[in-house]
């Protein structure tokens, strides 16, 4: 059709002014939908042909079902991420979650938040992701955009291309020297346990440091988990931080979480200490939203009665370490900082350590952890091995266990 601006009314016959009608001609057509759109042309466009050749094209693609309204991929990235996070932020565990949500917050967002997802370009992203020095962020990042950008496709292909499918991380993957990776000596652990507090040196040398367990694990055990009879502790929920206020989660951190850890001499000792001490009810409630603790269950808390975290953790430990003369600042390569070695989470690599001595198998060891295995396969059908309790029992109370097959 023949636009106003060029071709006035009075020359043309009588015809409505349209306020969108700007160049020589307009191509009018109606979308799958049935709303009438529009798109201008003017002679350096190519006029009356290229309007021509445009609206064969929208009439294919509508009757082929394949038409992409240019005005939907027009919306800026930030307002593409409204839509999208309804449906992310109730999928998978909160710490994911939480994590995307940082990485929106924190790098993708104040970059790209105003751009319209057509004006997205390949290399602009990819000089931006390289310049973030995490190698472990650089992933997060280009997963969040890669994620986001594929469902703007899928929706009706707000987009036609996802520019950012090829990105690349390239931050190298950090490498750290073996010896910040090994866990204290006997001789060390020996030393930061006499320099904690009589309270922990309960909690932590004879519970943790013989079972293994993870923080959140130990947090979060409730005395219905424990077989006084077998003297075991069965894993079933976990506390985790979410937003820095303490949260129950319904599963341990993987599958394997889902467990059964049988209790040295020590560690059972441990048990009947806090048993005593707060008088932990056998009841099992539910966990609601998480944040209702129902502390009168928990078996393991801080000395003055509340859920553990990270600060009553983490400040008693990180004091002995320093009175005992073994800690040590250690620098990260992917966080570019510096934080002090040992952690309370080494126990996990000392317990792993002291299985392989003992004769314990990876298969048997792995499942005392919590920690994968190699496949699905391997998860359901590779049993306990008979009498791998024992063994493991043995192995962590320094027991011999079994011999050692090289």
């Amino acid at each position: 059709m023949l636009c106003i601006e060029e071709y006035p009314p009075g020359q043309h016959g009588d015809r409505k002014r349209r306020r969108d009608c700007i160049g020589s001609w307009q191509a009018r057509y109606r979308d799958p939908t049935g709303r009438q759109t529009a798109k201008n042309f003017t002679k350096k466009d190519g006029g009356k042909t290229a309007a021509e050749a445009f609206l064969d094209k929208v009439h294919t693609s509508v009757r082929e079902r394949t038409y992409r309204d240019p005005a939907r991929g027009k919306i800026t990235l930030e307002t593409w991420h409204e839509t999208w996070w309804e449906i992310q932020e109730k999928k998978g565990r909160t710490t994911t979650v939480n994590r995307k949500r940082c990485v929106w917050t924190k790098h993708v967002q104040p970059r790209w938040g105003g751009y319209r997802l057509v004006d997205l370009e390949f290399m602009e992203l990819q000089k931006w992701l390289s310049g973030i020095r995490s190698h472990e962020t650089q992933g997060r990042a280009r997963a969040m955009l890669r994620s986001m950008l594929d469902a703007a496709i899928r929706d009706g292909e707000r987009i036609s291309i996802n520019p950012a499918t090829h990105l690349e991380v390239t931050a190298a993957r950090p490498q750290r020297h073996p010896d910040d990776l090994k866990p204290p000596t006997t001789e060390q652990y020996a030393l930061i346990h006499a320099a904690l507090p009589e309270y922990y040196q309960v909690l932590l040398r004879d519970f943790a440091y013989e079972t293994g367990l993870r923080p959140g694990e130990y947090a979060g055990l409730r005395n219905h988990c424990i077989d006084d009879e077998e003297r075991l502790v069965h894993i079933k929920e976990i506390l985790i931080s979410d937003g820095g206020r303490l949260r129950r989660q319904a599963a341990p951190k993987t599958d394997a979480g889902f467990r059964t850890v049988p209790l040295t001499d020590r560690a059972w000792g441990a048990v009947q200490f806090m048993r005593d001490k707060w008088r932990p009810k056998r009841t099992r409630s539910a966990i609601g939203d998480g944040f209702d603790m129902h502390l009168d269950e928990l078996v393991f808390r801080g000395p003055r009665g509340a859920a553990l975290n990270v600060n009553n953790l983490s400040r008693p430990w990180h004091k002995a370490t320093l009175q005992a003369g073994v800690a040590r600042k250690v620098y990260n390569p992917d966080t570019k900082r510096h934080e002090w070695w040992p952690r309370v989470y080494d126990y996990r690599h000392d317990a792993t350590s002291r299985m392989h001595h003992g004769g314990v198998s990876e298969v048997d060891a792995q499942r005392a952890l919590g920690q994968e295995r190699g496949g699905r396969v391997t998860w359901i059908y590779t049993h306990e091995s008979e009498g791998a309790r024992e063994q493991v029992r043995a192995a962590l109370g320094g027991g011999s266990g079994l011999r050692a097959v090289k």
